[in-house]
């Protein structure tokens, strides 16, 4: 027998919403950003998106979109930190014919394709002093040429922005022109790293399992209580997307049909380790009430397990009465698997 979070014991309600099935959680961290997102999301106002790598600043971008009346028009991104900058602006405005060497015909931007849609400019910060004249200019008149072109091209597009850096910092250090950082951020989205929404480890874990196993061709039934524990005592420096990537090698490389801790990677259990030696509250902070009940949560689940799963037992290992721990078990959706 195992002690173990079954993947198809938790189908319901862990998405946002259904239409934006990639978003997974409801901690009340999260639904406050989505309560934003609902209300600007059928508007034509500029949004930017702060947050760490990996916390899924793309897929609220998208969010914004399809939740729109632009959703039938087309969403194009550009990472401004991938294109080398001579490029990017090529990228984004277009060029015509001849207008430099090797521009052997005659190419549409982003922004002109985006005519009825939205742009998603990723890693904004990243984009040069040149390039941010240019754009604050397309955000007012929602007009440009192409490079080499005299012709003024008008297109209908949104912009949302995206960045994992302070941009009020990177303006009291002269890196980012403070009028475009006041037009980008008249509606300021911050997505939450997944170290302060904890709570919704679980749910994203069930949902990388039954990616997985559909990619994979594999049949995990779900995962152990005890691993579970230490994915959420683990801070995710890369957050949701490292946590994916580590779900992914669990599924492929795992023998069994119940995932446990003999299949996490090394780094979660050293991780664990320094934590306990630096036991600090990280400079950022955190959301207390949330960290408050994910170690509640552990501490059940280890009375349970000491006690072999004996509710009474275990009850009074922790002082409380049976139906208190009940309550709890049900709603930190602790159970034993047969």
């Amino acid at each position: 027998m195992h002690e173990s979070f079954p993947a198809e014991n938790n189908q319901q309600n862990t998405a946002i919403s259904s239409l934006y099935p990639q978003i997974v959680g409801k901690s009340r961290i999260l639904l406050d950003v989505f309560e934003i997102v609902k209300k600007v999301c059928n508007t034509n106002t500029t949004v930017l998106i702060q947050g760490e790598s990996g916390t899924g600043k793309e897929l609220i971008a998208q969010a914004l979109h399809y939740g729109s009346e632009r959703r039938n028009g087309p969403f194009v991104p550009v990472n401004c930190g991938a294109i080398p900058g001579e490029l990017l602006e090529s990228e984004l405005f277009g060029h015509e014919k001849g207008a430099f060497t090797h521009a052997i015909r005659t190419r549409l931007g982003r922004f002109e394709l985006a005519d009825g849609g939205t742009v998603f400019l990723d890693e904004v910060a990243e984009m040069s002093p040149m390039l941010q004249v240019k754009l604050l200019r397309v955000l007012q008149e929602k007009q440009f040429e192409r490079i080499g072109g005299t012709k003024t091209i008008i297109s209908d597009f949104r912009v949302i922005a995206a960045t994992n850096k302070d941009l009020g910092e990177e303006v009291n250090a002269g890196r980012f022109r403070e009028d475009l950082y006041y037009r980008l951020t008249v509606i300021p989205i911050n997505v939450p790293c997944l170290r302060d929404r904890i709570s919704d480890i679980p749910l994203l874990v069930d949902y990388f399992i039954k990616k997985f196993n559909k990619s994979k061709k594999k049949s995990i039934s779900g995962i152990s209580q005890e691993a579970l524990i230490h994915l959420e005592r683990y801070p995710w420096p890369g957050n949701v997307r490292e946590l994916e990537n580590v779900l992914e090698r669990m599924v492929l490389l795992s023998g069994k049909a119940l995932l446990d801790s003999d299949d996490l990677p090394q780094r979660i259990f050293k991780s664990e380790r320094r934590m306990r030696q630096t036991d600090k509250i990280p400079p950022e902070g955190f959301c207390l009430s949330e960290q408050v009940a994910e170690f509640e949560k552990r501490l059940i689940i280890q009375a349970m397990l000491q006690t072999n799963w004996v509710k009474n037992q275990a009850a009074k290992l922790l002082n409380v009465n049976r139906t208190t721990l009940l309550e709890k078990m049900k709603r930190y959706g602790i159970e034993k698997e047969e």
